[in-house]
């Protein structure tokens, strides 16, 4: 597993348990130095948690490659090492626990090195960081995943299909989003190898694989003297290659984003022909197709009447609406540095969409990706508003997958914390109403 940059990792942050009761609660360290160590030169570790803990070097636990070492074991410790690929588990002890929601975790990390002059050591490292414990709220009725589209410019860059389910788990979530061209090796041919592995990462870290992003490029031939657009058969065959591929993985949706023909997205003529004959198939594998409802598209407009349509036409169990909750978005995205006010998509400073007008679409609403922006750090979204949304969808009857989409700043590993934040925000929302 990949390790963030920050000497404090996201991942990993918990309480802990011991015969069903919270003894206290741990957290993940990187090796700070360019190399591994022995454990032996570590001098210990100093834990401030706000107001709530503060505690000396000698008090917390070490666990190194699986196994838990008090301070004292460790300086008597032969052949114990700190790698400089894994991170050190420490364990504060702590009854009860810390409550749910972000915490300023300070430490003070000591080291000895040998080549330094002894006047000049430990060598200490001192790191403040605002980090979100893993929630422990029910978040009822709803379920909670992640979609690896958070990663984005993460993944394959500085994080692997392995880091990215740990991160997934570690928020307490049990389902897992993917786009088929964003994470699949090889696409859309995966060596068996692949697949392999796929299910062994679900099985590790106990996910199930929920909705596939799919696409039906309806200008794949755009340019040139033949330019022309796709037809329904093609569209067709481009979606029940994913349909094919999505229940391989063992995936129970496919989102296609179809090819718009204007700034409202409406999607080209051809989306109808092509689902409505990938429908036997769709049938067969018992996967659901739901394209989205996506800003700037409100739900009250002629894109999800239609959509509607085909649902009421055909009698399908195995078309519905994906929900993408930018939609309620009510304030602006920050213009971004450089950045001009009225040089970008209007839709950008929110559509405002009421979310009492769920109502007039649940019965037809499969999957909702929960799209976010930016979670400050006192927990407060600053573009989506959670608690009517959740509100009305708990209304509504909806009690399937929340899945997390971040598309806020790509700073590598800022999706991260940020994915933590949103699962702790929206279960504390989702469990007092």
């Amino acid at each position: 597993m990949l390790l963030e940059r920050e000497l404090l990792q996201s991942t990993g942050f918990r309480n802990v348990r011991e015969g069903g009761e919270i003894t206290g609660f741990q957290f993940r360290l990187r090796m700070p130095s360019y190399r591994g160590m022995a454990a032996s030169l570590i001098d210990g570790v100093a834990v401030r948690v706000g107001s709530l803990v503060d505690v000396a070097a000698g008090v917390p636990l070490w666990t190194l490659q699986g196994k838990t070492y008090t301070l004292q074991e460790l300086w008597d410790s032969e052949g114990v090492r700190w790698p400089l690929e894994d991170a050190a588990i420490v364990t504060v002890p702590f009854p009860g626990g810390l409550p749910d929601g972000i915490h300023e975790l300070s430490i003070e990390l000591r080291l000895r090195m040998s080549y330094i002059p002894i006047e000049h050591q430990p060598s200490t490292y001192r790191v403040t960081r605002h980090i979100t414990l893993t929630s422990e709220a029910d978040g009822g009725p709803f379920k909670y995943g992640m979609s690896l589209y958070s990663f984005m410019h993460d993944f394959g860059t500085v994080m692997d299909l392995e880091t990215a389910f740990a991160h997934v788990a570690d928020t307490g979530a049990t389902g897992i989003e993917i786009l088929g061209e964003g994470h699949i090796a090889n696409y859309p041919s995966p060596s068996t190898a692949w697949i392999d592995r796929w299910f062994e990462l679900l099985e590790t870290y106990r996910l199930e694989p929920t909705n596939y992003g799919s696409w039906i490029d309806t200008r794949l031939h755009s340019s040139g003297p033949n330019a022309r657009d796709l037809t329904a058969v093609e569209g067709a065959a481009m979606l029940q290659r994913d349909l094919r591929l999505a229940k391989t993985l063992g995936f129970r949706f496919v989102r296609p984003k179809i090819g718009v023909v204007s700034s409202d997205l409406v999607p080209h003529p051809a989306w109808t022909e092509s689902v409505e004959r990938s429908l036997d198939l769709a049938a067969e594998l018992d996967v659901v197709i739901c394209p989205e409802i996506h800003s700037p598209t409100p739900i009250k407009h002629e894109v999800v009447d239609d959509y509607i349509g085909l649902i009421q036409r055909t009698g399908t169990k195995h078309f519905g609406l994906l929900l993408d909750t930018g939609i309620f978005q009510d304030r602006p995205i920050p213009l971004k540095p450089g950045e001009l006010p009225g040089r970008r998509p209007a839709f950008l400073d929110g559509i405002g969409v009421d979310p009492a007008d769920i109502a007039g679409i649940a019965e037809y609403v499969v999957f909702i990706q929960a799209k976010f922006h930016d979670v400050d750090d006192t927990l407060e979204d600053q573009q989506i508003p959670w608690e009517p949304v959740l509100r009305a969808l708990k209304d509504a009857g909806y009690t399937g997958y929340l899945s997390s989409e971040y598309e806020g700043d790509r700073d590598p590993w800022r999706a991260i914390e940020q994915v933590r934040r949103q699962h702790s925000l929206i279960r504390r929302i989702a469990s007092a109403l």
